[in-house]
């Protein structure tokens, strides 16, 4: 048996009592294996996927993911400061950069394609928790967007959204020969609303201080899925997603994708113990969305 499927059992058991349990009435329901090897398996996945009450006392930090049919762009569903982190992949319109010998979008991207206005930028701060991250997906710059790349940083510093780093995406070994260089990174441009909440732990004085829960890397390095493996055709890696929301929020704490795609954000969201609200236009992703959680996770859709 691998350790995923030990640890999905011991969930399991959490999940039908609905509380705290000891390992003792863990081991009941589950004979097969002894104790020191339930005690081995809570501790690997301490603060991913359970949380030590006390002593011998464990509890399921569980993941969950709401599937919204909409448009992202609309959050009036969701309260004023209400969510802990936005992670967002927007379906940039770039007709001149979307095209060429190995990228080429297809019609339905042309459809649902645009470019941010400051009401977006407005509404992404409304629904962000003081000190909160948003994460911005975008392409790499190039002579054909650098302006466009500019303007969502000046849009977002006018609604008191701060730019706080950006980490270049390489996306494995696969190169792209398109525009005037040869290209294989997207950019994770990530901001604050105000100052940034207190994630990171300060080792001289002790406790938290401002940042992101560690310091973020020279790069995110995750290969993305062949195409022909793919649900979407901008689809990104779970392994990319559970690192930004490692770095911005914390187990239980709720994050928003408002261009959901193959839904994976969703995906890592369950697997690191958060709560995702998937936002996706249309009804043809969604199914997909749903089928791609449904061996995880029962997604609720709104």
């Amino acid at each position: 048996m691998s350790q995923a499927i030990l640890a999905e059992r011991i969930a399991e058991v959490m999940r039908r009592s609905g509380r705290a349990v000891t390992i003792k009435e863990i081991s009941n329901h589950i004979p097969d294996k002894p104790e020191t090897t339930i005690r081995g398996r809570l501790y690997n996945n301490l603060e991913r996927r359970f949380k030590r009450v006390t002593r011998g006392v464990y509890m399921l930090i569980d993941g969950a993911a709401l599937v919204v049919q909409g448009d992202g762009r609309d959050l009036s569903i969701l309260d004023s400061s209400s969510v802990d982190g936005l992670v967002t992949d927007h379906p940039w319109r770039d007709d001149k950069s979307n095209s060429g010998s190995n990228r080429r979008f297809d019609k339905t991207y042309d459809q649902t394609s645009f470019r941010y206005t400051l009401e977006d930028f407005k509404e992404k701060a409304r629904v962000l928790k003081p000190g909160g991250f948003l994460v911005e997906v975008l392409p790499a710059e190039n002579e054909n967007n650098w302006k466009y790349l500019y303007e969502i940083k000046c849009m977002a510093e006018q609604v008191g959204l701060r730019f706080y780093a950006k980490v270049p995406w390489r996306k494995g070994e696969f190169v792209y020969n398109t525009g005037r260089k040869s290209k294989n990174t997207e950019d994770i441009m990530f901001f604050t609303k105000g100052r940034a909440r207190c994630l990171r732990p300060d080792v001289q004085r002790g406790g938290l201080m401002s940042g992101t829960a560690f310091m973020l890397p020279t790069e995110f390095d995750f290969a993305p899925k062949a195409p022909h493996l793919r649900i979407h055709q901008s689809e990104k890696p779970v392994e990319l997603y559970e690192a930004i929301l490692e770095a911005i929020t914390l187990p239980g704490e709720v994050v928003v994708d408002s261009f959901a795609g193959s839904g994976n954000l969703g995906k890592a969201a369950i697997n690191r113990g958060r709560i995702a609200i998937l936002f996706e236009l249309l009804k043809e992703n969604v199914t997909k969305i749903l089928d791609n959680l449904a061996p995880q996770h029962s997604p609720a859709l709104l």
